[in-house]
């Protein structure tokens, strides 16, 4: 019996020693699991604050890049209304330059007429100067060379309206001036200080007969026109460029422009 309850005894002590003995590995392992979990925990926290921080990151960057998609657009957008700007622009700077290039045509064509007329000029003077003699009262003004002469020298008298023998001798070099410058045309400005200014037109008409009539000078070469001489008179045989053509040419150039 004693041995009985010794063995039963053993074998409890020795069943609560080994139940201590796991229970105390249980403990162990138990705490060791909860430190592995809050281990985990903590590193799950730590993960998910840095997804929040990735998800934030994210979102900024793919605001950013929209940002700089939209600036790039408008960018873009605003270099390509640059451009037709600047298409534009050069399209009227070529078109004001040509209209310049035009109008500096023109002004050279102008230019060039005027310099042909003072060359011109300068010939008839020398012819007149050549024909009628140094004493002969011979101006230049405006690019038109004046001859002036006294009414006694063509009419014999300053109420005469027909021209004397004299007087168309002396118109013969006139007429050989013209003659000699095709391109130049003549006015006669009959000069009165009285008033009379039918006289003085009559006596310039009387004159363009004689050139016309026995020195073969076109009629349209030559206008006639009687003046108040302001205390002169006389006639002026005014020599100058064929002022219809000159404008005609004028004309042309601005109709070819436009």
């Amino acid at each position: 019996m004693k041995k009985t309850l010794l063995s039963l005894t053993l074998i409890l002590v020795a069943s609560t020693s080994i139940f201590a003995q796991r229970k105390s590995d249980l403990i162990a392992e138990i705490a060791s699991l909860k430190t592995e979990l809050d281990s985990t925990k903590a590193i799950v926290i730590k993960a998910k604050k840095n997804e929040k921080i990735g998800l934030a990151r994210a979102e900024s960057f793919e605001s950013q890049v929209q940002e700089l998609q939209d600036a790039n657009a408008t960018l873009l957008k605003n270099l390509n209304s640059f451009a037709q700007v600047s298409n534009k622009n050069s399209e009227n700077i070529n078109k004001a330059l040509a209209k310049l290039e035009e109008k500096e045509n023109q002004l050279k064509a102008i230019n060039n007429a005027l310099s042909s007329n003072d060359s011109t000029a300068v010939v008839v003077l020398t012819n007149a100067k050549q024909s009628l003699g140094e004493n002969a009262k011979i101006g230049v003004t405006n690019g038109s060379v004046i001859i002036a002469s006294k009414l006694e020298s063509l009419f014999g008298t300053t109420s005469g309206a027909t021209v004397t023998p004299e007087g168309i001798a002396w118109l013969e070099k006139i007429g050989n001036i013209l003659k000699a410058n095709p391109k130049v045309s003549l006015t006669i400005e009959g000069l009165s200080m009285t008033g009379e200014l039918d006289l003085t037109a009559n006596q310039a008409y009387a004159i363009a007969s004689v050139l016309e009539k026995q020195f073969a000078i076109a009629s349209n070469r030559i206008n006639t026109l009687g003046k108040d001489g302001n205390f002169k008179e006389g006639i002026n045989f005014v020599l100058h460029p064929d002022y219809a053509e000159f404008y005609d040419m004028v004309k042309e150039h601005m109709k070819a422009s436009n």
